[in-house]
């Protein structure tokens, strides 16, 4: 009585188990169905679901009546045996023990045992096909890339859309056979164990007949396989080519072909073996199957390279070396790189420095590091108040083309204090984060700290730029879900020694009215507080998926992203701007750029907007053929660029990975001779700078110049180039972001001849200068850290003008001050408090506008008398600051604080 109570009891437990977990489910794809719904993309979702639940189901379905199939015609011989063995044993007549399975083994068990098995291997069958949707549309939408392969002859676009669709099946095909096998094998060996002769598997005809069928089977599929194997050499890596060189055109590709005959022909054999019942025909033709892929595959290919290919290696490889340079310029866009000479050595003069200031006025002093721990200490106000990462853009500000450097207020709850992180606090009240700050990439002040055009809560500007909607619901540190328009007012912002408060007027989010909703929402995010909390009601809205990473990402999984999105002003409102990637490991005879990929396009510009949570994709190169595929596989996502706001178009930037990548491909496929590629004859490397104390490679770097040659400055992407094993430099390329120059690329190249300083020899330069190293060492021994920014080599007209700014921290601070600015050009390397002052050292006075007032530039020390009066005014300043609510100007007392009482520290030792 009891263990049936038990036993019970575990089954109406695991039925509930069962029934939670679908709830759960269910729940999650009616909310997730919602949201698609709320942001427009209702059919984007329907296309995921039924693509990846159609083929998990068709998977499965076909998994579970081929693999059930075979399980039934293991049926009869295994029934045949223990009845067989059942009356033996009966009539004593079995001298070798039979298996006490043998009183189990009846149709009805049989045939349930068959169906759970079948069921349990097709769900983990369907479980293996998730996520491979993607490559079934691809299929049913391919798009011609116009470009053949040189070996097959066949459109690029056969490898990207359907040769993996064909390898899927493949894969699934064998996986099934395999599996297939081991179960009706194991059911075969318990036949022969149940007749009381466990070394014999193949006794049974049955047994011989359907093994045989299935390894028949399973050699025309492998026959198939090296089909496929024969179009996969174009993505192999082969001695000096990427893709099939010599070796694998004369003999890989060969051995596949005949590989492909002998796989048919064993299989073949196998079936007439059935009729002569030789089971050594059978072993014969795997081992002359294993023993040709051996030789044929592996011996022989090794043997040519060794003793032909690597003798004449260049002479041979030439051909195939061509094609892998020509297929990876095309597969990363450096087939569009235009070329043009620099010419070097050459100096500037002051007029020079004059007629190029859009140049000068946006050289950036500021690197975000240092800059977005200074915008912490002066700008996040409160504790729960996060600058996440300092991003890079460009303005018209009071009519001036300005670089600047921004970064969003956003509101990280885990930053709350812990008796503030209630549900309703979490849920209800701090539900966004609230505006910007900003600051010019040049200017600072007397205590060096940047000069804000916009700041504070609410924001503040000092130029002609106004935010409208400062809110920030969507970013990248709203990780948990909130609800807006509730009973409860939202925090708004703090005011002075109360808060401000507001209610949600945009249409992000999902209606929370209606108590099933309600359910399904507390099932699907796991809070059952939704139904407790008595805020919530028919007006109100649930914001979720708002991390802009993990928002855009479940719109559109089959693309790549930037590492850095970024925000941006536009009419008032603040937006996220991402760029999107497109990418295959499927372009033929093109080196990956990651070990996988070995193709990619920046195709997609992503808009996120940080009040409503709208998501807006633009197609930014409508020549790639995989977002032509990805716009037919979902009609209607991709906007073209031409419907993308002006204003915002004007922020487009050309992408920092996108960039890199190129430049990385660039430095060794500017060789296009295959001769000077294959002796890395002129292979370039990226440079290093030192930033802090330690050397880095150094990165690409956004800036506004005029390009030689152009007379309108442009917000571009440089990184310049060294050769391999030197230090001195041979190239930099730029990528134009602005209008009609967005996306061209140019590579301007230094004369081999000349010598041209690198950014590590600017830097040991630098290190070298007695004045700046003794200077840099005081410093350090006064308590203060020295920290090296950023090196720009910044193009003038037709030479190179280095700067390097210079920050100082205290060990008390956390907030590092811009001190000096070096700059080198030419035989001269200077360092001086402002940009201007090391010009004017160079080139004499006049060779820059003032970017801080000359006032707060620095001056001697004061006497200690001055500097005590001075530390006491700023003490009662930033005291009524703090009582006025302006905690902007209260950090920036306290920083000119510390610098009064360090110069009074250096006065009282003088």
């Amino acid at each position: 009585m009891f263990n049936k109570l038990r036993q019970s009891l575990s089954a109406l437990i695991f039925v509930a188990l069962i029934l939670f977990l679908m709830i759960m489910s269910s729940a999650r794809l009616y909310t997730d169905w919602l949201w698609f719904q709320a942001l427009n993309y209702q059919r984007v979702f329907t296309t995921i679901i039924v693509s990846d639940y159609g083929l998990r189901l068709v998977a499965s379905v076909t998994f579970f009546i081929l693999i059930f199939a075979n399980l039934l015609l293991t049926r009869g011989p295994l029934l045949k045996a223990a009845q067989k063995a059942a009356v033996y044993k009966e009539d004593n007549l079995l001298t070798i023990q039979a298996s006490p399975l043998t009183k189990f083994i009846t149709p009805r068990f049989l045939l349930t045992a068959y169906t759970l098995l079948s069921l349990v291997m097709a769900l983990l069958f369907s479980l293996s096909v998730a996520g491979d949707w993607v490559i079934l549309q691809k299929f049913l939408h391919p798009t011609s890339f116009g470009v053949l392969d040189p070996v097959f002859q066949r459109d690029i676009g056969f490898y990207v859309f359907q040769l993996p669709f064909y390898e899927f099946l493949y894969n699934m095909a064998s996986w099934t056979i395999i599996i297939i096998a081991f179960w009706v094998s194991a059911i075969y060996l318990l036949v022969s164990i149940t007749q009381g002769t466990p070394g014999k598997l193949l006794q049974s005809i049955a047994a011989r007949y359907h093994l045989s069928f299935l390894a028949a089977i399973f050699f025309l599929l492998k026959a198939v396989g090296y089909q496929l194997e024969q179009y996969v050499l174009l993505f192999t890596h082969n001695g000096a080519v990427w893709g099939p060189g010599y070796t694998a055109t004369h003999t890989t590709l060969v051995a596949y072909k005949v590989l492909t005959y002998i796989a048919v022909i064993c299989a073949l054999v196998i079936l007439v073996n059935l009729f002569l019942r030789q089971f050594r025909l059978i072993v014969y033709s795997i081992g002359f199957l294993l023993l040709a892929s051996i030789l044929l595959g592996g011996i022989y290919p090794v043997f040519v390279q060794r003793f032909i290919v690597t003798p004449n290696e260049i002479s041979l490889e030439t051909p195939y070396l061509a094609r892998n340079i020509d297929f990876t310029r095309k597969a990363y866009n450096l087939d569009t790189i235009e070329k043009r000479g620099f010419p070097a050595g050459k100096v500037l003069s002051l007029e020079d420095i004059q007629d190029n200031q859009d140049t000068i006025s946006n050289i950036r002093l500021w690197d975000w590091q240092p800059l977005q721990q200074t915008y912490s200490q002066l700008q996040e106000m409160r504790l729960y108040y996060q600058f996440n990462e300092i991003d890079i853009d460009r303005y018209v500000i009071d009519g001036r083309y300005r670089q600047v450097m921004l970064a969003a207020r956003e509101l990280n709850q885990e930053h709350l204090p812990a008796t503030a992180k209630t549900w309703v606090n979490q849920r209800l009240k701090y539900t966004h984060g609230y505006g910007v700050a900003m600051s010019p990439v040049n200017e600072f002040t007397g205590e060096g700290l940047p000069a804000f055009f916009l700041k504070d809560i609410p924001p503040v500007t000092t130029t002609d730029l106004r935010v409208t909607r400062p809110e920030v619901y969507f970013g990248e540190l709203t990780d948990n879900y909130v609800i807006v328009n509730a009973k409860t007012q939202e925090f708004d912002y703090p005011k002075g020694d109360d808060n401000a408060y507001s209610t949600y007027e945009g249409g992000g989010g999902v209606s929370l009215s209606g108590f099933l909703r309600r359910v399904m929402f507390a099932f699907s995010v796991g809070d059952y507080k939704l139904l407790l909390a008595g805020d919530i009601d028919d007006n109100s809205r649930i914001l979720y998926y708002r991390n802009i990473d993990q928002r855009v990402r479940k719109l559109a999984p089959f693309l790549d992203y930037d590492r850095d999105p970024y925000i941006v002003l536009s009419e008032g409102k603040l937006l996220w701007m991402w760029d999107a990637y497109t990418t295959t490991d499927r372009y033929p005879y093109s080196e990956p750029y990651n070990k996988v990929n070995n193709y990619i396009r920046n195709a997609v510009k992503v808009v996120v907007d940080a009040y409503t949570g709208q998501v807006d994709f633009y197609i930014s190169d409508p020549s790639d053929p995989l977002i032509q595929s990805y716009s037919k596989i979902f009609p209607g996502m991709f906007k073209s660029l031409e419907e993308m706001p002006e204003d915002l178009k004007s922020h487009m930037r050309y992408p920092l990975d996108y960039f890199q990548i190129q430049a990385n491909m660039f430095a060794v496929y500017h060789m296009e001779d295959p001769q000077v590629f294959y002796n890395k004859e002129d292979k370039w490397n990226l440079p290093t700078e030192v930033i802090g104390n330690e050397e880095k490679p150094m990165e690409p770097y956004y800036t506004i110049i005029k390009l030689p040659g152009e007379d309108k400055p442009e917000f571009v992407l440089i990184l310049p180039f060294t050769p391999q094993n030197k230090k001195n430099m041979i190239a930099w390329m730029a990528a134009g972001s602005d209008g009609e120059e967005y996306g061209k690329l140019i590579s301007y190249g230094f004369p081999k001849q000349e010598l041209v300083y690198g950014p590590s020899q600017i830097e040991a330069r630098i290190n070298q200068d007695t004045t700046i190293s003794q200077q840099l060492s005081l410093w350090d021994q006064r308590g203060s850290s020295v920290i090296r920014g950023n090196l720009l080599a910044i193009p003038i007209k037709d030479a190179l003008l280095y700067v390097e700014p210079l920050y100082l921290q205290s060990q008390q601070s956390r907030m590092p001050e811009l001190r000096r600015v070096i700059v080198a050009h030419g035989d001269m390397v200077v360092m001086e408090p402002t940009l201007e002052i090391a010009l004017d050292r160079i080139f004499g006075k006049g060779g820059a506008r003032p970017t801080v007032p000359t006032a707060e530039t620095e001056q001697p020390l004061a006497s200690v008398a001055d500097l005590a009066q001075r530390a006491n005014q700023l003490y009662d300043e930033a005291l009524n600051k703090l009582k006025a609510g302006d905690w902007s100007g209260y950090g920036e007392s306290l920083s000119r604080l510390k610098q009064t009482l360090t110069d009074l520290e250096q006065s009282s030792k003088q």
